[in-house]
């Protein structure tokens, strides 16, 4: 009982950062349906801004600040310039086509893209060497039985349930949420109700790429080694659990981040860690099979 127990915090944390991840998947796909294929690769790129933050910050001579201290500069820095990156890339690659009209196809190609540049750029720049994160937070473990969770597995969970709440007030109680929801219904329609569309998808990709650049800081506090390839096999599976909750849809990315983070860990606490993703694929597989359009999505229909 106190493997399963511990167990279940290793998934609630793991899966914090797929689901973190996968709110932006969803929101830029609810507002534009557009899959933004770049989305893991800003996540990488949140990592290293973070990374470059928390060691500018620390070498400031004279400041001596505690790395608590650190972590409170370093969070809404990360989250600003990674929010940053993330309009950059709507506004260089994505909005020149959609005024052109171009097909979603050609959008999702150009998105794949944008993700190789990112992580080749940052090869470029940085190198193949691998990053060390600095040590922010004291490690504090508390432990009941043979059950332990530390202060910072605390905090990626916090985090992540905070970011949903904030989504899910921010799209359901707000204006510029009524205004996400209404071109997610229809695009062509609202410029007419004077709704400015390229502020309300500025928003969006702002939204979006803050958060990611919170789960990179988060990640690179729990995993702290840092390389330019570490958001393409999370950032897929973070966009592979918001099509299972459903895409497009908050609570749906939200609940299916956790649970493939639940199978992952599950099935490495029972089975061999070479079929992890064998198994938690395969299960997703199932349940896309019995519910096509995810666990909380709904079927669109479209007028021809």
């Amino acid at each position: 009982m106190e493997a399963l127990f511990q167990n279940i915090i290793n998934a609630l944390q793991w899966g914090s950062f797929y689901a973190l991840i996968a709110l932006g998947y969803t929101l830029v796909y609810g507002v534009l349906l557009l899959i933004n294929f770049a989305h893991g690769d800003i996540f990488m790129v949140g990592a290293y801004i973070a990374f470059g933050v928390s060691v500018f910050v620390l070498g400031v001579q004279g400041l001596n600040l505690p790395g608590w201290a650190v972590l409170a500069l370093g969070v809404p820095l990360t989250m600003i310039l990674t929010a940053g990156v993330g309009v950059t890339l709507e506004r260089i690659a994505y909005r020149p086509l959609r005024r052109k009209g171009a097909h979603r196809l050609y959008v999702v190609i150009t998105a794949l893209m944008c993700g190789l540049i990112l992580e080749n750029g940052n090869l470029a720049l940085l190198g193949a060497s691998r990053k060390k994160f600095p040590e922010l937070m004291e490690k504090t473990v508390w432990t009941l039985g043979n059950v332990s969770v530390t202060n910072l597995k605390v905090l990626v969970i916090f985090a992540a349930f905070a970011v949903f709440g904030i989504l899910n007030f921010i799209v359901t109680r707000t204006r510029i949420g009524m205004a996400m929801r209404a071109i997610s219904y229809d695009k062509f329609a609202i410029p007419l109700m004077g709704i400015p569309v390229d502020n309300i998808i500025v928003f969006t990709f702002v939204l979006g790429s803050g958060f990611a650049g919170l789960a990179g800081m988060l990640f690179a506090m729990s995993y702290p080694i840092l390389e330019p390839y570490m958001g393409a096999l999370i950032g897929w599976k973070a966009f592979i659990a918001a099509v299972v909750g459903g895409i497009g849809d908050i609570r749906g990315a939200f609940v299916g981040g956790f649970l493939l983070g639940f199978i992952e860990i599950l099935v490495v606490a029972f089975f061999p860690s070479t079929l992890r993703d064998l198994i938690a694929f395969s299960i997703l597989l199932v349940i896309l099979w019995m519910k096509p359009t995810g666990l909380f999505g709904v079927a669109r229909h479209q007028k021809i």
